[in-house]
């Protein structure tokens, strides 16, 4: 598939918020139990600041089919050549390799920001977020058990973790 990226700003609030909601309602890949006003963007605007941020464009369709980012994993400097990652595709986009090549856009940009470390924090019901990150070099480096719940079921929240060569 051909696709571009594009440093993500306050004019792809409602795509991305879509594309995100989506999650909110179908599974355990986003961890809010209800949708998030459009308005809730200027927060991943704000937690990206300073961190590469894109969506990811369907070259053919000109659409907007996901969006990725990394974020601080702490605010504190001696965590400054850390950083948590998130991305989201539309779900008629998975499936179609997307998902590692936004991570490699995103391990390519923190590579040249001097980030070395990649963090995931990945619901343990989310198997297929698990097999995906295992399959591209993340390793599990920390399990909280039961601290999340979504809908009545309770979750684990696992922490992946990728160091950049």
């Amino acid at each position: 598939m051909n696709v571009r990226f594009e440093e993500m700003t306050k004019n792809h609030g409602v795509e991305v918020m879509d594309i995100f909601n989506h999650y909110v309602d179908h599974g355990f890949s986003a961890y809010p139990e209800t949708r998030l006003p459009e308005q809730f963007f200027d927060k991943f605007i704000e937690i990206t600041k300073g961190y590469p941020a894109f969506v990811i464009v369907d070259a053919g369709s000109n659409k907007i089919v996901g969006f990725c980012f990394l974020r601080n994993y702490n605010p504190f400097s001696a965590f400054k050549k850390t950083a948590e990652i998130s991305y989201f595709i539309k779900p008629d986009y998975t499936g179609k390799g997307l998902g590692t090549i936004a991570l490699k856009k995103l391990e390519c940009e923190a590579k040249n920001a001097g980030i070395k470390v990649i963090l995931a924090s990945i619901s343990s019901k989310n198997e297929q977020s698990l097999i995906f990150h295992k399959r591209n070099g993340f390793s599990e480096c920390g399990k909280f058990r039961g601290i999340g719940e979504k809908k009545g079921i309770v979750f684990d929240v696992i922490w992946m973790q990728k160091d950049l060569l």
